[in-house]
């Protein structure tokens, strides 16, 4: 194996590794365990919110660092040194949550706050590797190649997890609480030993800090400010920005709070943990099958669809009672999840013009983080207020109306031939 391969595969194993926290702690077995044993003892309902805020928090810490963390990576020669620092935090976190017992809620949110930041933070850093790995004509497949190895990553520990979850004895351990706790470990473990690779055999380019005359946070927020200001002037890449942020937000929600709100309404914690397996796998081939529909009825509205099937899931997961019900709902999951994801980014890059794809997916990436907040909070306040979770469940299908109506607004093709004639008024 050439040595540009084997730098490719090294940053596609980091993604191997560190979805196992995507899976196994943010979705599936973090937040059973959080309702079950860390918020034990609280009134009906609250672990649901108290899970939701912890989400919330999360995501406003990340959005407010993504763009000082982005300008640091552009503007200094220290990539991995942060990508490092990152990944140790949230790998340090991961396993700190196995010591989180009954009661302490309150500890268990402040070690999954400071892991999302490692995790969120430590991305930002791994995607700016990227281009310094591949070339222009290679950039799509390695990167597919990437997202298709986290996938199948954080998969298989999740199976691991799920199996010593419901056969604790088949791993010498006493109970679910213990292989919940062992599953936090491994996490840990998995997310390190898959980003040995990348950080022996990728380096730094060589080069020195590009020089600046204002802080790294006054950088960050003024890029945002500015391309904000430039992203005004595409009125139809505008009007899906809106309708991303709301919709996105319900998708969010669903993926942070399904499982805790699964366990608040009496499903058990291995339904629970399957369920979420079964999202997984089930994911993978209804991502590409999306993206073939988009070739035989358009992009818009495939993810479309994909946006009334989230509402439908959201109606009937307010009814849900048995664990039957919550499998159904994980298979509906995946079959729009990747979908719905990958159209948005797809959609949204036709209408970027020419030489501004980095600048303006930034600001996507960026703007997203800050729209996910409200999300959670909303879904936690809903229930805490009416002391029914299933009504926090409910509110999201405001998310989800506001954005397929604010999407049926967006003209892919103007919004296309705007930024060819931006791209010819503006070359970059």
């Amino acid at each position: 194996m050439n040595e540009k391969k084997k730098k490719q595969l090294s940053w596609a194993l980091y993604d191997f590794g560190n979805s196992a926290f995507a899976t196994t702690i943010m979705a599936a077995v973090l937040p059973v365990y959080y309702s079950s044993v860390a918020a034990k003892g609280l009134d009906e309902g609250l672990a649901t919110s108290y899970w939701g805020y912890s989400n919330s928090i999360a995501v406003l810490i990340v959005a407010i660092l993504a763009p000082i963390l982005g300008a640091i990576s552009d503007y200094s020669a220290a990539k991995k040194k942060f990508l490092r620092f990152f990944a140790f935090m949230g790998i340090i976190a991961s396993i700190l949550l196995a010591f989180v017992g009954e009661g302490q809620y309150i500890f268990a949110s402040v070690i999954f706050i400071v892991a999302s930041i490692g995790f969120s933070g430590a991305n930002i850093f791994y995607d700016a590797f990227l281009p310094e790995i591949a070339d222009e004509r290679e950039m799509d497949k390695v990167s597919s190649n990437g997202f298709a190895l986290g996938y199948v990553g954080g998969g298989l520990l999740l199976l691991v997890n799920v199996l010593m979850i419901l056969n604790p004895s088949w791993f010498g351990l006493p109970n679910t609480t213990v292989a919940s706790q062992v599953s936090f470990v491994t996490v840990g473990v998995w997310w390190f030993v898959f980003s040995i690779p990348l950080l022996i055999h990728i380096k730094d380019e060589k080069r020195t800090s590009t020089k600046r005359d204002k802080s790294y946070i006054r950088i960050g927020f003024s890029r945002v400010g500015a391309t904000f200001k430039e992203i005004r002037q595409y009125k139809q890449l505008l009007i899906f920005l809106f309708a991303f942020w709301m919709y996105n937000d319900g998708i969010s929600t669903i993926i942070r709070m399904a499982t805790i709100y699964g366990s608040e309404i009496g499903i058990d914690q291995n339904s629970l943990i399957v369920a979420l397996l079964i999202t997984q796998f089930v994911g993978i081939p209804c991502t590409f099958f999306f993206g073939w529909l988009a070739t035989k009825i358009s992009a818009k509205k495939a993810l479309i669809l994909s946006l009334f099937i989230y509402l439908g899931i959201v109606i009937l997961g307010y009814f849900m009672s048995s664990a039957f019900h919550f499998y159904l709902l994980a298979v509906c999951v995946g079959l729009v999840q990747g979908g719905a994801q990958s159209l948005s980014r797809s959609i949204f890059g036709k209408m970027i013009p020419e030489g501004k794809q980095g600048e303006f997916y930034g600001f996507y990436g960026i703007s997203s983080k800050f729209a996910a907040i409200f999300g959670p909070f909303f879904f936690g306040l809903v229930g805490q207020l009416t002391g029914n979770p299933r009504l926090g469940i409910l509110s999201l299908v405001f998310f989800f109306i506001v954005g397929i109506l604010l999407l049926t607004r967006v003209n892919v093709d103007k919004g296309i031939e705007d930024a060819k004639r931006m791209s010819t008024v503006h070359p970059k």
